[in-house]
This record gives structure tokens, C-alpha cells and sequence, in this order.
């Protein structure tokens, strides 16, 4: 019996493939691209469209009014890697048990110890972002920090097509060519970091392709070394003033350089007619580091404190979402959100599954982009079993409408503040509204146990008169292996 197929003369069978290439084709236009711009420390008062009168971000700041601009936006944690771990998977870090940077520091006198947390890689067995959305044909790539891991863990191990510039450590070293923790990014004398990453991006918006794509984009800006060009050192130096809270040119330099390169990424977008369907999200990691350099490198007023703290100086970050036709231009919302939403959001956007196993934390905010509709969401927790040098000892977060309670895990007596009177955290309200108090605290606690968290236990070493010494694990690796016999 002859196949139904041999039965087709020529023509038939070109037709049929035009066909099925032309519906391969449609369901893939359908999809939008996805250009996620992660910065590193930026924060929440960092950019003009948020409150600076020291730095200019003519370019970000047009990207908000193009899009949705997020007032109560908060990374997944006071650290960046967990914050990362936590964007590429939809879950938190204490569900991932990755709760500081890795791989952290050693406070070997403190009162308390850290758990035995995921130090040093996001694990192969969780779906990334790039997983989740290679089925919906999507293309990816990756550019600059990941600090989740050796080369064994790195981006194009975690589902990644194209990867560039991604690193094991958490800062670049030097934002001046050469840059020896990227082994492959090319530059010469003279070239700055945040340029030549973009250079790269560009570079990729204009290959060709007939499939969507997804590019995660992690500039290491505004990171330490704090470093920037010197014409714009100058021009900042000229504009410093008694009034201003930031006071920092070089600072000011960087995020000019980054707010310039933003802009170079919309231009060339607009130049390849892909703006109209292509979803840009612009983010950080967490707040402001508001405790290194002279002069401060940063300052997060009116929130309190900044990086590595309890505070929301350290949690509360930028989020800025553009997609014109479908996003509303020109929207402020104070619907408080959180880094592990961009996973199910991403997901829903991109028309894909859910995942079999409904572990993620986060929720999808497509109803509030689209349609203005908030997530059905009462509460969100933070969990950071660790010490940092921002102020933060071990401690629980749980905001839950106004409400902001900070649970420390030594023993020190709760805060809780009303944020919506009192963004400052100055007035702590756990004396006069214990109920209240209560109630967030047993919910946090219920929180912890649903996802698993890892909680800090009591250090034998402990010693009052050495608590503030701290060591990178690498250092006191080392050195216990110097002392042991």
C-alpha cells in the first residue's frame, strides 16, 4: 500500500509545508520578546524618576512614563545572589535555601551561627527562566554578573543559548578594560564595562532570527569598585551642592553611564522596529549600598539604611515595566511586588504552562499590568539567617498591608512599623499594637515552615568583644585549614 504522503504530487506537498512553517511562524510572533535589565545596588531613590536630585537618568526616567513604574517594589532579599536565584526561578530564597551572597561571609563570633545554607551554586535541578521558556521558542541570552556559581554552574549550564561576560564572583574587579574575571569579553584600553556589555546586546538585537528572544542583561553597575568615567566625575563634582543627601560624583558618574547605556539599548530597539513587541523590565537586585566608600556611596532616604540591613533602604528597589499597546504608558502603582514574581509573570506572558509542581512563590502580574487588577496577595516575607556588614544580623521580614514587622532571630525584640505614615521605620509600634504584632509575627513563622527555611542556631564560639570581625568563607576556609593540626 502506497503512503498517503507518496500519493502527493510536488506542489501539494510544498503547500502543506508552507503551511505548517507559516503556523510554526504565527504562533512565535504572537509571543513577544523579553529584555530584562537586572542592575547591582541600585537604589530605590537612585534614579530622578524616583526622587534623586543628584543623579540624572534622563533615559530611564522616559522609560518609566512609557511604561508602569512600581513605587512598592522589593527584591527577594538584602543580598544580591539570592535575589538572582529567586528571579530565575520563581521561588524564594528560603524555599532554595540560597540566603546570602555566595558564598558569604564568615561572622565567627557573633551570637549566632548561619545554617548549612546552598552556598555556592543555583542547583541543576531548578528550572530557570531560560528553561521555562525554550519550549515556547524562545532564544536566550545572558550578559554579565551571575554570581550563582563556578563555570560548571554557569548561565549556558541553565538552559541559556548565548552567554557572555557571566562571572563566579559578585563585582567586576575593574570596570576599566582589562577585566580579568571575564575571560570572554574582548575590549581595549580604556573601554568602561557597562559600554561594552551593551555593545553586546546591541550586537545581538540585530542578528537575525525568526523565533522571539529572551535576554537577561546583568549590569554590574553601580557595584563596587565604584569607578566612572572622569568627564562625567567632573561634571558632577560641578553639580554637588550643601542640600544634596547623595554626595557621591563618582557614584553619580556610574549611574549616568548606566542610565546612557539604557538609552542606547531603547534607541537601538526603536532603530530595529522591535519596540512595540518587546516587554523590557528594568530592576535591581537590592537597595543602595549605603555603608561603603567616603564619601557614602549612596544614600537611600527616605527609606532607612540600605544593602545587607533589615530595612527597607535595603529591600525596597526600582522596577519599571514597558510594553507599549498592551501596558498603559505613563503608570504608578504602590501594589507592593516582589522579585519572585517575574517568573510566573514571564510565564504567563510567554503563554507557557504552569509546572507540574506548584512550588513557586511568586505570583503573575499580568492581570495588574494589563487590566490593573492586583494580585490576590495579602502578605510578603523575607528571610536572612545571616550577618552583613550593611547592619543586618540574623532576621524575618512580613509585610502585610501598611504593616512592616522585622523578627530578629537573637532574641532582640521585634519592630513594626506602619510604612505608609512612617516610610522612615522611626516610630516602631510593637508596644502599642502588640495584637497586631501577634498576628504578623505567628504568620511569618507559619511562612518559614511551609517553605522550609533554614534557621540559625547558637554559636559556641561566641565571644561579645569580637563579634564584628568577619571573613569571605574562601578566607576563613584558609585559615582554618592554616590552624588545624
Amino acid at each position: 500500500m502506497k503512503s498517503y504522503a507518496m500519493l502527493l504530487n510536488t506542489k501539494q506537498l510544498v503547500g502543506i509545508l508552507a503551511a505548517l512553517l507559516l503556523l510554526h511562524d504565527s504562533s512565535y510572533a504572537a509571543k513577544p520578546n523579553i529584555l530584562l535589565i537586572l542592575t547591582d545596588d541600585l537604589g530605590w531613590r537612585d534614579l530622578s524618576c524616583y526622587g534623586s536630585d543628584f543623579y540624572e537618568t534622563p533615559n530611564i526616567d522616559r522609560l518609566a512614563k512609557q511604561g508602569i513604574r512600581f513605587t512598592d517594589a522589593y527584591a527577594a532579599a538584602t543580598v544580591c545572589s539570592p535575589t538572582r536565584a529567586a528571579i530565575l526561578t520563581g521561588k524564594s530564597p528560603a524555599r532554595l535555601h540560597i540566603t546570602d551572597f555566595l558564598s558569604g561571609l564568615e561572622f565567627p563570633y557573633a551570637a549566632l551561627k548561619p545554617p548549612s545554607w546552598q552556598r555556592h551554586y543555583l542547583p541543576h535541578g531548578e528550572v530557570t527562566m531560560a528553561e521555562m521558556l525554550k519550549p515556547g521558542g524562545y532564544e536566550s541570552y545572558y550578559f554579565g554578573k551571575w554570581h550563582l556559581g563556578g563555570k560548571e554552574h554557569f548561565p549556558a549550564s541553565q538552559g541559556f543559548d548565548h552567554t557572555l561576560a557571566a562571572t563566579q564572583a559578585g563585582w567586576p574587579g575593574t570596570y576599566f578594560y582589562p577585566w580579568p574575571m571575564m575571560q570572554d569579553l574582548k575590549g581595549k584600553k580604556g573601554d568602561y564595562l557597562t559600554d561594552r556589555l551593551t555593545d553586546e546586546v546591541i550586537k545581538s538585537l540585530e542578528e537575525s532570527r525568526d523565533r522571539p528572544f529572551f535576554t537577561f542583561l546583568s549590569y554590574f553597575t553601580p557595584h563596587r569598585p565604584t569607578q566612572a568615567k572622569e568627564e562625567h566625575i567632573r561634571e558632577f563634582e560641578s553639580k554637588l551642592k550643601p542640600h544634596h543627601l547623595q554626595r557621591n560624583p563618582i557614584n553619580a558618574g556610574m549611574i549616568h553611564s548606566l542610565d546612557e547605556n539604557v538609552g542606547r539599548i531603547m534607541q537601538a530597539l526603536e532603530r530595529l522596529r522591535l519596540v512595540k513587541n518587546t516587554v523590557v523590565i528594568f530592576a535591581s537586585d537590592n537597595g543602595g549600598n549605603h555603608y561603603a566608600d567616603q564619601p557614602q556611596k549612596t544614600n537611600n532616604s527616605p527609606l532607612r539604611d540600605g544593602k545587607g540591613s533589615a530595612y527597607e533602604g535595603a529591600y525596597r528597589v526600582p522596577l519599571i515595566i514597558r510594553w507599549p499597546g498592551r501596558i498603559s504608558a505613563g503608570i504608578e502603582t504602590s501594589v507592593p511586588v516582589t522579585s519572585v514574581d517575574l517568573f510566573p509573570t514571564l510565564r504567563s506572558l510567554a503563554g507557557q504552562k504552569k509546572q507540574a509542581a506548584n512550588d513557586l512563590d511568586g505570583v503573575d502580574l499580568l492581570p495588574l499590568l494589563l487590566k490593573n487588577q492586583p494580585p490576590q496577595r495579602e502578605s510578603l516575607f523575607w528571610h536572612y539567617p545571616h550577618y552583613h556588614h550593611g547592619g543586618a544580623s540574623p532576621h524575618g521580614v512580613i509585610r502585610k498591608g501598611p504593616y512592616r514587622l522585622i523578627e530578629h532571630f537573637d532574641g532582640t525584640p521585634a519592630e513594626l512599623y506602619n510604612i505608609e505614615n512612617d516610610i522612615g521605620e522611626t516610630v516602631n509600634l510593637v508596644n502599642s499594637l502588640p495584637e497586631k504584632a501577634s498576628e504578623l509575627l505567628n504568620e511569618l513563622r507559619m511562612w518559614r515552615q511551609s517553605v522550609g527555611a533554614q534557621m540559625p542556631t547558637i554559636n559556641s564560639e561566641y565571644d561579645a568583644n569580637r563579634v564584628h570581625e568577619a571573613f569571605f568563607f574562601h578566607e576563613w576556609k584558609e585559615r582554618m585549614r592554616k590552624e588545624s593540626p
